[in-house]
């Protein structure tokens, strides 16, 4: 197979001699897209947050925000998989200057997870395999956003109260089914007073804008008609629910799977109709 290079969400290029066959997934999303993918076997290491039978008995390199570097070395991996948002710097930087390949994503839209996912089949060498590229054509066949029929309020925690713009995957999930997030024009604003509308906000300097910190105030004035609870990353009580409720009590308040909402690549290709059935109701 000859040399091919393939970049990263981070416009960092990686070079293949052959498909690499000792894989390190830091990314639970990306461990079920190497299984969907039929690259299982690859796996000689994963986060204990990758939990799918296929890799219990994969070696775990700690969490995906406290990676043991030194542990992800020892097993001389062809290939790290992480992503930018769910993984450290510090770690990713370790691992790249221990001269481990590292393959970053960050896919802020459905269309970008399948992107995602179309190039890890080609960096496994399976992009021509029937049953990868099956999945892969049945993902790019997924419908763009629809018109929106519905509008939703989506916390993602609880104190402080924080929500998703549109420049975010679960924001596009929603708008693939028809739903519109409320707080999809509202950025993260820098200090945290300026957020909560206490002080006038100041230069965020590169800092990452879309995940708002709000009031329920502010919440009441978008006025919803949906409130869509997702089980991470924040597990919210009956407590955080009856709070909700009370501040929207004309809303629909609706439990779903973290997993639907932000685990892009091959799980989405599922989840969109899950969720489509589970928020018509």
């Amino acid at each position: 197979m000859p040399t091919f290079k393939v970049t990263d969400d981070l416009g960092r290029q990686l070079v293949f001699g052959q498909p690499p066959q000792r894989i390190v997934s830091l990314v639970p999303s990306d461990t079920h897209s190497l299984i969907a993918l039929g690259a299982a076997a690859r796996l000689v290491g994963r986060t204990t947050y990758c939990v799918s039978p296929e890799v219990a008995a994969v070696p775990t390199v700690g969490g995906t925000k406290d990676v043991d570097v030194e542990a992800v070395i020892a097993l001389a991996p062809q290939l790290v998989i992480a992503n930018q948002e769910e993984n450290t710097r510090v770690a990713l930087e370790a691992l790249g200057a221990a001269r481990i390949p590292v393959l970053v994503s960050l896919p802020r839209r459905v269309d970008q997870g399948i992107a995602h996912l179309a190039r890890l089949a080609r960096i496994l060498g399976l992009a021509e395999s029937g049953p990868a590229r099956a999945l892969i054509q049945r993902g790019y066949r997924l419908a763009g956003a629809t018109v929106p029929s519905r509008r939703a309020f989506v916390p993602i925690w609880m104190d402080p109260l924080m929500t998703l713009n549109a420049d975010t995957f679960g924001s596009d999930v929603l708008a693939h089914i028809g739903i519109e997030n409320v707080f999809g024009d509202r950025l993260r604003l820098y200090p945290l007073a300026a957020d909560l509308g206490k002080a006038a906000p100041q230069d965020a300097g590169g800092r990452d804008e879309r995940y708002p910190r709000i009031t329920l105030d502010e919440v009441r004035t978008r006025n919803p008609e949906l409130v869509i609870l997702p089980d991470e990353p924040h597990a919210f009580s009956a407590e955080d629910e009856a709070v909700l409720r009370d501040a929207l009590p004309s809303a629909h308040i609706v439990r779903v799977s973290g997993k639907d909402l932000f685990w892009y690549g091959a799980w989405t290709i599922d989840a969109l109709d899950r969720l489509a059935s589970q928020l018509a109701a």
